[in-house]
Order: structure tokens, then sequence, then C-alpha cells
């Protein structure tokens, strides 16, 4: 299938689940393929450290990306470019370009955008207010020694809570997450857990910090006011969107629908969607793309 007039049958932006079984996928029908990642393979992966809805009984994530790395890295027809970041991406009638930070151009006649999504802070959620600038860690990013013998207070109800009470089950630490009424669904997993106190808000203020706690004023959902205080924050609001500039189409939510995009520019991975942000699911639909790009240049050759 490789035709000279490009670099590659098919570039894959981003390194994650998705973007690697796109490359192992597009290998097995005899796909040449560049893999264009600003970070390590699998690297949110490696920040996992329980899994409990993957086959092949694997119980971290460390292990999964591990196996996923050691074979990526052995797939001939996958050529590897680590420590790159897209600035652009064209598409045509005829062929795809793909710029990356050195300037280099790489040309394919499809594109796999896997890029997927990274952790929304408290200025991208209007139920919080926060001092100009702070970012904090997600909670999922928390280790062990983060947590022993100290309170955290949690912004947000997202999942992720219930995958670090799982990494960590004999944890002495006391979260207070605090959630807007949209997370309410999302709670219900951690509800019972002792070390988890439930604190629904309208509104929270975190004050700048002083020394080495974090004070907040909260607005519960019915109108009564209290202050937090804990040893430190952590965010658990969930993600956002990473699309890379050029001609993908987003969204209101900044979600990349794969059926509104270029036909030569294919969607995979979290980038789709909120909804359905789960390993399984990225593995799926990386797999699925590269079989879509291999149909639409088989037919377009048997059409020539």
């Amino acid at each position: 299938m490789a035709d000279t007039l490009y670099d590659t049958d098919l570039i894959i932006m981003g390194g994650g689940p998705a973007g690697c079984a796109a490359a192992r996928m597009a290998a097995s029908v005899g796909m040449r393929s560049i893999l264009v990642e600003p970070d390590r393979l699998c690297r949110n992966l490696y920040r996992i450290p329980v899994l409990n809805n993957v086959l092949g009984g694997y119980t971290s994530g460390p292990e999964l990306a591990d196996s996923i790395v050691a074979e990526l890295k052995s797939t001939e027809l996958c050529r590897l470019e680590l420590g790159r970041r897209v600035t652009e991406l064209r598409a045509d009638d005829v062929h795809v370009t793909v710029t990356v930070d050195t300037g280099a151009r790489l040309t394919a006649p499809y594109v796999i955008v896997a890029t997927g999504v990274g952790p929304l802070q408290p200025r991208d959620a209007t139920w919080i207010t926060a001092p100009d600038g702070l970012t904090l860690p997600p909670l999922w990013q928390a280790e062990a020694d983060d947590a022993e013998g100290r309170t955290l207070l949690v912004l947000g109800g997202d999942r992720p809570i219930g995958t670090f009470l799982r990494a960590n089950p004999t944890a002495d630490t006391c979260l207070l997450v605090a959630y807007s009424a949209a997370d309410e669904y999302k709670i219900e997993e951690v509800r019972e857990d002792p070390r988890v106190t439930l604190l629904p808000v309208e509104h929270l203020t975190l004050r700048p910090a002083e020394g080495t706690g974090v004070s907040a004023e909260a607005m519960g959902q019915g109108g009564t006011p209290r202050t937090i205080t804990a040893d430190a924050a952590y965010l658990s609001i969930g993600n956002a969107p990473t699309a890379p500039p050029g001609d993908l189409t987003r969204g209101v939510d900044g979600y990349c629908p794969p059926t509104d995009q270029h036909p030569r520019v294919i969607v995979a991975g979290d980038l789709r969607s909120a909804r359905f942000q789960r390993i399984m699911t990225a593995l799926g639909s990386g797999s699925e793309a590269a079989l879509h790009a291999y149909y639409e240049a088989r037919e377009v050759l048997a059409k020539s």
C-alpha cells in the first residue's frame, strides 16, 4: 500500500491506548504508520494505580502500559516520533499534512487523531472561583504518601475518586469531596466509603494559599454557607479535549465527533466524546480507526 508520494500510509497523532491500538492494527494489515506523541507512550496509563475494567488480567495501569509499549516498539511497520508536538493538521481531497514542532511536515493519505483529553482546572468550572493562575493536580496523580494521615479537599465528583480509594485501601485519609449538582450521579460508588465526606455545593471559592494548607468558602446546595479547611487540594472535575489546531471539526463542548470530520481525518479514543472515556473503548476505537483507513484506501485503489 506504500505510495512514494507520501511519507507513510497513515499518520497517528497520540500515543495513548487508542493511538497504539491503531498503529498495531494498521501493521497487521500491512499499513505503514508514523505515530507522533509529545510525551512517552501510554503516559497516562502509567499514572493509574488500579484497573478493574480491562480484559487480560491487568490490574494496574503500568502493567498494561508496559505490555502495550513493548508490543508497539517491536512493530516494524510503525515509526515512532516521540517528543514531538503537532502544530497543525491540514486535509485536502488527496492527502493530509501534519506539521510538527520541528517544522517538519509529514504526509499520508489518512490521519488518525487520538490526542485524548487533559484535566480541567478550577478556572474551567463555573461553580468554582479560584486565585488567578492556580493549577492543581488531579486526584489520580496523588500517591499514598500524599494521603496518609491527611485531609484532602477534592474538587468535583468525577469517577477517579473511586480509583484512588481502590488503589489505597488502607490509607488513613479523609476526602472532602465538594461537587456540583451535575456530578450527583458520579459519586454513588464512593458514597459508602467511610473516608469520604460528600459536600454538595452551589459554589465554592478557594482562598489564596496560606502556609501549607488550603481553605475555601462553600455555599451548599441548600443555601447554607460553610468554611472548608484541608491539608491539600486535588481535582476531580473531569477532562477537556486536547485537539490539535487545523482541520478538525469541534462540537460546542470542544470534542470532535467522528461523523463530522473530513473524510481523510479519523478521530479515535477519548477525543470523540466525554461519554465513553474508558481504556477498553479507546483500544477498540483505535483499532476500528485503522481498519477504516485500510478499507478506504483499498476502495480508492479499486476505483483507480
